[in-house]
């Protein structure tokens, strides 16, 4: 099968390069000329992804097209609206709509749990009112109301993943930044954050994305996707200390307190990703494509350290 991947050059695309490469006929989008890549068809250099782009050369012969590339959250770092909903949201619907009009048979777009919305009290479902609070989740939401319209229109399969937290070995984001404080093990008043909170290892969302290449029942389906398993913020630090060999010191001071404290310094935000709750609930996933994650998330944050 001809599998078109964007997003190599990140952290989730070069996962799913490594997964893909020996299996299928592999093609790449990249927006900036590098070195060769090993065990690809084709490379195709478009500079940037936007509503103007064409990815019509890209899509010839293809059967699935896998799209990664997104404008995503860096720490401390958000972009104007405009320039997530312009790579997130329109140049996504070009590159389905073209690859519609070039006869590709499915879709697959990794979008955000986001879209449903940024916390919860009980784990969100499926089918579930979506929320979007952010521009990043809110660019991902209008990507998957467009891509269902495409879809309708054309019957090109469309299959939507929307991941909690991807955590893995060199993971950026938030869970870089909780690498960070793992390795530094300083004594932190984190020990008492009681919150719950679903995360996905890299291999268990790999192992989704693959199986949705070729699953008949993946088609115009939308699947959520996590470990099976929900820990505190506090917990899952200290699983990161215990696999660095070494012993967790977070200090139990009450979440009520840090958030004055966090609000005195201008960093209620921080906290508030750090103590609230978000879970998923992966049934319908699990029961349409009779998958379940590969590893534990102990065996997750072991493979961060390995």
């Amino acid at each position: 099968m001809n599998v078109l991947l964007t997003g190599y050059s990140g952290f989730l695309g070069g996962a799913i390069y490594k997964a893909l490469c020996q299996k299928y006929t592999l093609s790449l989008i990249l927006r900036e000329n590098r070195e060769l890549v090993n065990n690809v068809e084709n490379i195709y250099y478009l500079g940037s992804f936007s509503g103007s782009s064409d990815f019509s050369l890209a899509l010839n012969g293809i059967e699935c097209v896998i799209h990664a590339a997104a404008l995503a959250h860096k720490v401390n770092i958000d972009y104007p609206r405009q320039s997530y909903y312009e790579v997130n949201t329109l140049a996504t619907l070009k590159l389905a709509r073209q690859a519609a009009e070039q006869g590709v048979r499915r879709f697959i777009f990794i979008s955000s749990i986001g879209v449903n919305g940024a916390s919860n009290k009980k784990p969100f479902l499926v089918d579930d009112a979506l929320n979007p609070t952010d521009s990043y989740s809110i660019s991902k939401y209008e990507a998957e109301e467009g891509l269902n319209v495409i879809a309708q229109e054309t019957g090109l399969e469309v299959v939507i993943i929307r991941p909690p937290l991807i955590y893995g070995k060199n993971a950026p984001g938030n869970f870089g930044t909780l690498l960070k404080i793992a390795n530094k093990n300083l004594p932190l008043p984190l020990g008492a954050i009681n919150n719950e909170r679903s995360f996905v290892a890299l291999d268990n969302l790999i192992d989704l994305i693959v199986t949705c290449i070729e699953h008949p029942n993946a088609a115009n389906q939308i699947f959520l996707v996590s470990d099976d398993e929900n820990i505190s913020t506090s917990n899952l630090l200290k699983k990161m200390i215990l696999a660095l060999g070494l012993k967790p010191r977070l200090l139990p001071v009450p979440v009520s307190f840090l958030k004055f404290v966090a609000l005195i310094f201008g960093k209620k935000a921080l906290v508030e990703r750090f103590s609230s709750s978000l879970t998923v609930n992966i049934e319908h996933t699990k029961k349409t494509l009779n998958w379940k994650p590969p590893i534990t998330l102990d065996e997750g944050i072991r493979r961060c350290f390995k």
